[in-house]
C-alpha cells in the first residue's frame, strides 16, 4: 500500500487563499507577544508573519525582554485589550522560567474576542456545545480539522484514537471530532497496552512528542495518521512521534514531520483572527 501524503503546507495554501479577500475586506490586525529569544519561538512567529503577508493581513511583533516581569508582560496584555485596532492577539509559549508556572493567569487575562490563539476558559468551553460554536477553536485541533476537510476524509462514524490529552491538543480535538460524529477513544501516559486501544483506530491522532512512540505493530491496515508530534532526533532533524517509514506502509494517508499538521496550525491561526473581526463587526 502506498499512503496518501497529506500535506499541510498545500491544504493550507489553499486555506489562506479562501481567507484573502475576507481579510481585504475586513482589515484585521494579528499581534504575536514574544518573551526572550527562544529558537523554536523564532521560527514559529516567522511563519506566523510569512502567513499574514501571504494573505495581506496587518501584523505586529512585540518582542520583550527575557528577564520581563510578570507585571510588565500583563501590562501589554492589557494594552492589546484595550487597543480596538487589534483584532487578536497570542503571548508565544513556552515562556521563560520564571514566567512558566503564570501562564494560566496570562491566558485568563486575554480578552475571549481576542483569544486567536483559543486557549482561554470561554472559547475552549464554546466548543463543548456543538460545532456551530467553535468560533476560536486552538489552533492545531483547528487546523487538524480542516486538514482531514481538505483531502475528504470524513470522520463521521469513523473510531478516531488520539493520543495525548493536552489542553492545546489532545482534549480540544476529541471534542470537534466528537462534535463531527465520530466515536473518540483518548489514550495518555496511563493507558494499558496502548496498541491493542491504537491498532483499533481508523483514524489516528498522536500529539504527545516521543519519537518513535507509534510503530507499524501499534496500526492497523489503512489506518489515516495524523501526527502532531515535533521532535529532534540525535543528528539534529525533526521528526514525529510515529515512525514514518514502516507505519506509512500499512496507512491508507499519513501526515509528514515536517511539514504536515504545522502548517495547518498557523493557517487555522490566521482563519481565527479573520473570525474574530467578523464577530467583532458583528457585536
Amino acid at each position: 500500500m502506498s499512503a496518501l501524503l497529506l500535506s499541510g503546507r498545500e491544504a493550507a495554501d489553499a486555506l489562506l487563499a479562501t481567507l484573502k479577500p475576507k481579510v481585504k475586506k475586513l482589515d484585521p490586525k494579528l499581534v504575536v507577544v514574544q518573551v526572550g529569544d527562544d529558537p523554536a519561538s523564532a521560527s514559529y512567529i516567522r511563519q506566523k508573519f510569512r502567513s499574514c503577508e501571504a494573505v495581506g493581513m496587518r501584523s505586529e511583533h512585540r518582542h520583550l525582554k527575557e528577564d520581563v516581569s510578570l507585571e510588565e508582560l500583563m501590562k501589554n496584555v492589557e494594552e492589546l485589550n484595550a487597543d480596538p485596532d487589534v483584532t487578536g492577539f497570542i503571548v508565544q509559549v513556552p515562556l521563560p522560567a520564571h514566567l512558566q508556572p503564570h501562564v494560566p493567569e496570562i491566558i485568563r487575562v486575554i480578552d475571549p474576542k481576542k483569544d486567536v490563539d483559543g486557549f482561554g476558559a470561554y472559547n475552549l468551553g464554546k466548543m463543548f456545545l456543538s460545532k456551530e460554536f467553535e468560533h476560536l477553536p486552538p489552533a492545531t485541533p483547528g487546523g487538524i480539522v480542516a486538514l482531514l476537510e481538505h483531502y475528504n476524509i470524513s470522520v463521521e462514524g469513523k473510531h478516531v484514537v488520539v493520543v495525548g490529552r493536552s489542553n492545546t491538543v489532545g482534549k480540544p480535538i476529541a471534542v470537534m471530532l466528537l462534535n463531527r460524529n465520530a466515536t473518540v477513544t483518548v489514550c495518555h501516559r496511563h493507558t494499558k497496552d496502548l496498541g491493542a486501544v491504537t491498532r483499533q483506530a481508523d483514524i489516528l491522532i498522536t500529539a504527545v512528542g516521543k519519537e518513535k512512540l507509534i510503530t507499524a505493530d501499534m496500526v492497523k491496515e489503512g489506518v489515516v495518521v495524523i501526527d502532531v508530534g515535533m521532535n529532534k532526533t540525535k543528528d539534529g532533524k525533526l521528526c514525529g512521534d510515529v515512525e514514518f517509514e514502516s507505519v506509512s506502509k500499512k496507512a491508507s494517508a499519513i501526515t509528514p514531520v515536517p511539514g504536515g499538521v504545522g502548517p495547518m496550525t498557523v493557517a487555522s491561526l490566521i482563519r481565527n483572527c479573520v473570525r474574530a473581526k467578523e464577530r467583532q463587526i458583528e457585536r
